[in-house]
């Protein structure tokens, strides 16, 4: 037991390695904006929609997922998912602790509004339990559904799994059963019992935002599968692979 949990330490440090620096840092700000721009509801016309600006930037850490996922495989994804969930709730606990100092935002200048707005701002930055709570517990499971099923479905094309067939097909199908998981998840843990949204407007919400992310994936699945093939042409995450190739022949 003790061996396998010294693999395993040694297997995420190799990964964190090997995924190149700027995705896996672009990857955490995506999951560390999207949360804090879920405290924004987005106005709309109709009764039976609601949104927040989380899906503004929510894609990006689904196409970063379909990614690692392609290459490193889906333990590798969810053990980065884990990762970005935990600096997220380390910078967010740094953002509550700076909103408890005392001082004033420059944007709180406005006569006679001044310590409304003041407290407000401290209170979207600081965050809000229920937010961070429900926010995270729709990434963690959105996580799991988005690479395993992406790795589910690549299977599925035995005959050429680097094709762009097969990473297109894999990607757009499990962002969009990650991103209605991750919305519908959100929207009922939150949105329902603390912001008072119908049910309706919780699935309009997890449909509405599924699709407008995945359109979002569509314009850009492009450059993760140019990514993907650079990545294996550069032999990108040699020592990772040697190592999970040679534990999983000892262990045999």
């Amino acid at each position: 037991m003790r061996q396998k949990i010294k693999d395993e330490i040694k297997e995420f440090r190799l990964l964190v390695r090997s995924v190149p620096g700027v995705v896996t840092a672009l990857f955490i700000m995506s999951v560390f904006a999207m949360n804090l721009l879920a405290n924004k509801s987005i106005s709309l016309p109709f009764d039976w929609l609601a949104l927040d600006c989380g899906i503004v930037v929510s894609w990006f850490a689904f196409l970063t997922m379909d990614m690692v996922t392609k290459h490193f495989g889906p333990k590798a994804a969810t053990e980065l998912s884990v990762l970005a969930i935990l600096v997220n709730l380390i910078f967010c606990l740094l953002m509550f602790l700076g909103s408890l100092i005392p001082g004033v935002w420059g944007e709180s200048y406005v006569e006679g509004s001044e310590n409304i707005i003041n407290a407000a701002l401290n209170k979207t930055f600081g965050g809000t339990w229920y937010v961070l709570a429900g926010s995270t517990l729709a990434f963690v499971v959105s996580a799991l559904v988005n690479n395993f099923s992406n790795w589910g479905i690549g299977k599925l094309f035995r005959k050429n799994l680097d094709g762009k067939a097969a990473y297109f097909m894999r990607s757009y199908v499990s962002t969009a059963v990650g991103q209605f998981v991750d919305n519908l998840i959100f929207a009922f843990a939150v949105s329902h019992v603390f912001f008072g949204w119908s049910v309706v407007q919780c699935i309009t919400c997890s449909l509405t935002g599924m699709v407008a992310e995945l359109l979002c994936e569509v314009l850009f699945s492009y450059f993760g599968y140019l990514t993907c093939k650079k990545w294996k042409k550069e032999n990108v995450g040699a020592e990772y692979f040697a190592f999970v190739n040679r534990v999983g022949e000892e262990k045999a």
